[in-house]
């Protein structure tokens, strides 16, 4: 780090000579002098005093103040260097721009500065002003539209049987306990058959109770007589009640002895019929699907690194495809407790109200779960520009000066991104005509022959 630090210097003082503004003999004093601090600079050590890298320190090593302030790079309200200034850029911890020699891109804090300061108009460089947004850009996830699982209802045969009739085909709105079908069954004329044999059982067993309590009082009758006779009549109830209760689960009786009414259990929509005329059905065939479509459920897919920050009643904002320019809101209700081995995501579940009908299973879209407590730097789209692998912001510190900033990108809200590293709330950002500062970066263009880092 040591012979690094070395480098820095010597690439300050060549930059200083190659713009022209100190000459040969200037640039070797100054190196001459600053060698032996740099020289003596431990490897990534840092002044502990002052915050900044020790080879850099321009408190400790005064000599170095001209150097920068020759070439612009220098903060007079701190004393230090404007691209290490700890106050004025607590991200870059003290440090000289990144060595951008493996990726090829400008470094952070690299300069621009334009021949004059009408230079930027009629170049049509725009700027707006970085916002600060409540809740940030979120974190962005995938969503898929089910079903409400609580508004969901799978008809089956209530007893094997024949389908006689259908009352409904897929797409009709039903009411709950609306007729579905009619189902012929044997066995359901057995029980039927069984219950009334029953009722009969029941009341010959009441009327001899009663007349075995009259009898005992007249003194004919004992009194195990009359507790033979309550046995059978408790004996006739519980096989009564035994027919009914199952009847009651089959339904109504739709005529004949062995018919019945398959009816729904709640409100909503047909959307399955397997049921067809003269087919025979059994107790574990669905026949029929009912759903209320009134509201909807978006499952998100939420990357495992991302969990940390997920939590119940955390608010989400989703875009569905088949419904643009409409924004949808919710907030998480669960949170699975396990994750896909093969996506390495697990399930957030967002309640939504579908009042017109709008959302349907099975649609896709984007959701960006919010934390209310972050608020989050947005600028436009059109600001961040990609130079090699990198992504850039021009943050606007003249009329006749722009510094590009190393970013990292966020999420993304219409035609705003979420810039979660390298520019601060207010500072303006080069819009229209970003792309041209880029390349004065790369080479020289536009500016007046010189781009400082």
């Amino acid at each position: 780090m040591a012979h690094r630090a070395y480098a820095v210097v010597l690439l300050l003082l060549a930059a200083l000579a190659g713009c022209g503004r100190q000459g040969a003999e200037r640039a070797a004093q100054e190196e001459a002098e600053a060698r032996p601090r740099a020289a003596s600079a431990v490897e990534g050590a840092m002044c502990k005093e002052h915050g900044v890298l020790e080879a850099l320190c321009t408190k400790c090593n005064p000599r170095l103040v001209p150097v920068f302030q020759a070439k612009g790079d220098w903060c007079k309200e701190h004393g230090f260097p404007e691209s290490i200034c700890p106050l004025c850029h607590p991200e870059r911890g003290g440090k000289p721009a990144a060595d951008v020699t493996s990726d090829g891109a400008p470094a952070d804090g690299t300069k621009v500065k334009l021949r004059t300061k009408d230079t930027a108009r009629l170049a049509g460089i725009v700027t707006e002003k970085a916002v600060e947004r409540p809740g940030g850009g979120g974190i962005p996830v995938t969503a898929r539209i089910v079903y409400d699982a609580l508004k969901v209802a799978e008809i089956n045969a209530r007893a094997a049987g024949v389908v006689r009739r259908l009352h409904v085909d897929v797409g009709a709105e039903v009411e709950k306990g609306a007729p579905l079908a009619i189902i012929d069954s044997a066995d359901v004329g057995a029980d039927r058959s069984r219950l009334a044999s029953a009722l009969s059982r029941l009341k010959i067993a009441e009327e001899n109770l009663r007349r075995e309590e009259q009898l005992e009082k007249e003194g004919v009758s004992s009194r195990r007589s009359v507790l033979a006779a309550q046995q059978e009549l408790d004996a006739a109830r519980a096989e009564r009640a035994s027919f009914a209760a199952s009847l009651a689960v089959v339904g109504a009786s739709a005529g004949g002895s062995g018919g019945y009414t398959l009816t729904t259990p709640l409100a909503g929509v047909v959307t399955q019929r397997k049921a067809t005329v003269g087919r025979l059905v059994g107790v574990e065939e669905t026949l029929f699907e009912v759903v209320d479509v009134s509201s909807m459920w978006a499952e998100l897919d939420v990357p495992e690194t991302d969990l940390p920050a997920v939590s119940l009643k955390q608010p989400v904002i989703l875009e569905v495809d088949g419904l643009k320019g409409r924004e949808l809101k919710g907030e998480i209700t669960y949170v699975a407790p396990a994750i896909d081995p093969a996506t390495r995501t697990a399930k957030a579940r967002v309640p939504l109200a579908n009042p017109d009908g709008a959302l349907r299973a099975n649609m896709f879209g984007r959701a960006r779960i919010l934390a209310p407590a972050r608020a989050a730097v947005m600028v436009p789209r059109a600001a961040v520009q990609r130079a090699r692998t990198v992504k850039l912001v021009f943050v606007r510190l003249a009329e006749d000066q722009f510094e590009a900033r190393r970013v990292e990108i966020g999420a993304t809200e219409g035609d705003l991104v979420e810039v979660t590293k390298g520019v601060r709330p207010g500072e303006e950002v080069a819009t229209e005509g970003s792309f041209l500062l880029k390349t004065e970066t790369l080479k020289e263009s536009i500016g007046a022959g010189c781009c400082e880092d």
